[in-house]
């Protein structure tokens, strides 16, 4: 008997597997089709000849877990212990997993705001605890009046997503000031900020919970190595964590993976002092830039883009039809991969949107332009 009945195949491999079958333009999976930074692939080629391939301690390689202290402080201004406060994981996902896993008990309710990341719900149900799916505004603004209502005596947590994915919106100031002030209400509630995206932003900086003094110890914050430099396939990424919830999340960690894979690790702690952080926003901001204009004579219509590398598209001028539907066509018909919306929502929730990945390199970007403009 499946402990997951409505869990079936992700959209994305189902929409990556036609886009093989059809040798379509993959925009539809979020991963980088252009070289990771030279710089990153001569120290995993000059490390793999070191002693670094046995296991690190559980809760990280110890430079690296110093490194991410560094990197917080001067990103963030935020002072935390390496020893007790830093977990690198698996990748993001497995950070989430862990984290709920370690936390919810059954029957608790955990707010999710949707359109959202298909993560977030399966460790809930396999933590028979109940997902509490809450719409944003159809601009995907946040109604914090339909969010606090969505609160009851069993809500242990809610999860945000900043900046997010799949609208590439980001949570503002008041946003943060609404939050703050419905977590004061409910005092035993936790906060899960999933903030993988958190170097790729824009015209404005997201604003992340690591700067919110109120909301510190009772928030999990989600990074990823993997989005930030351009390797997702190693699946490398942390959490920061309040000691007395950080010990709940280590020992769920100790027995899903122990330790992550040691040559990413030393790899990326060395990385950590040749890179500019602050190099990677004006990187993505120009694929995005030039990802929208080769689409300006499309008929497409382009939603707001504020962060990630994922861009919003209406199709409501060129088709009537559901958004799964259109995207297959895309793909069968036009040869462009793209993921709909309305699966990022847990009733389907159908406003004839579709999201494009534009990390990929200017000739991917330019083909599928072509192609998207015959329709």
């Amino acid at each position: 008997m499946s402990k997951l009945p409505n869990v079936e195949t992700s959209i994305f491999t189902v929409m990556s597997k036609m886009a093989v079958e059809y040798n379509a333009i993959n925009l539809s999976q979020g991963f980088p089709n252009f070289p990771v930074d030279e710089r990153l692939t001569q120290i995993v080629s000059r490390i793999s000849a070191e002693d670094v391939h046995q296991y690190t301690p559980m809760a990280g390689y110890p430079p690296l877990l110093n490194k991410i202290a560094s990197l917080l402080k001067s990103s963030y201004q935020r002072k935390v212990f390496p020893e007790t406060e830093i977990l690198v994981t698996a990748g993001a996902t497995q950070a989430i997993f862990t984290t709920l896993l370690a936390l919810l008990k059954p029957n608790d309710e955990v707010i999710i705001l949707d359109p959202s990341y298909d993560c977030y719900e399966a460790p809930i149900l396999l933590s028979n605890a109940k997902p509490v799916r809450v719409a944003l505004n159809d601009d995907y603004t946040v109604n914090w009046n339909t969010i606090a209502n969505a609160f009851s005596d069993k809500t242990k947590m809610i999860i945000i997503n900043n900046p997010h994915n799949p609208t590439g919106k980001i949570l503002n100031e008041s946003d943060l000031e609404n939050l703050e002030i419905l977590l004061e209400k409910h005092p035993n509630v936790l906060l899960l900020s999933d903030e993988v995206y958190e170097h790729i932003t824009f015209e404005q900086k997201h604003i992340s919970t690591h700067t919110r003094e109120k909301l510190l110890n009772r928030c999990i914050m989600i990074s990823s190595f993997g989005k930030s430099f351009h390797v997702t396939g190693w699946k490398i990424g942390y959490l920061i964590a309040p000691e007395y919830l950080m010990k709940e999340i280590k020992k769920v960690h100790q027995f899903l993976v122990f330790s992550v894979n040691s040559i990413c690790q030393v790899a990326v702690s060395e990385y950590l002092d040749l890179v500019k952080l602050e190099e990677i926003s004006p990187f993505y901001q120009q694929k995005r830039d030039y990802f929208r204009t080769l689409l300006k004579n499309s008929r497409f219509q382009l939603m707001p883009c504020e962060g990630t590398y994922f861009q919003v598209a209406s199709y409501a001028n060129i088709s009537n039809e559901n958004d799964v539907d259109f995207c297959k066509r895309l793909i069968t018909d036009y040869g462009v991969a793209a993921i709909p919306i309305s699966n990022f929502y847990a009733d389907g929730k159908d406003l004839k949107l579709i999201r494009f990945c534009f990390a990929k390199d200017n000739f991917t970007l330019e083909e599928a332009a072509r192609r998207l403009e015959k329709i």
